[in-house]
This record gives structure tokens, sequence and C-alpha cells, in this order.
């Protein structure tokens, strides 16, 4: 479960990177996002409560 979340965070912070043609007014605010949630989840994992 833990090794399935990593990678879909991982896939969606990649995805989310303004490196496309089409995202590229979208700024740094979609990483910065996953970015926060990924911190997040890391907390809750080092806490035991994940």
């Amino acid at each position: 479960m833990i090794t399935i979340l990593i990678v879909v965070l991982v896939l969606a912070l990649v995805g989310g990177l303004p490196t496309w043609q089409h995202s590229r007014s979208w700024g740094y605010g979609p990483s910065g996002g996953i970015g926060l949630i990924l911190v997040i989840l890391l907390v809750l994992f080092l806490l035991g409560r994940l």
C-alpha cells in the first residue's frame, strides 16, 4: 500500500512540473501543492499514524 502511494505521489509531482507546453502558465502551484501533501504524509508516517 505504501509503495503504491509513493509511486502515485512521484508521478503526480512529475506531472505537476511546468515543463510541458500546456502547463507553462500554471507556475509551480500544482507541484507545490503536491509537495505539501507529501510533507504531511511524511510527518504522519514518521509519527506512526499512517
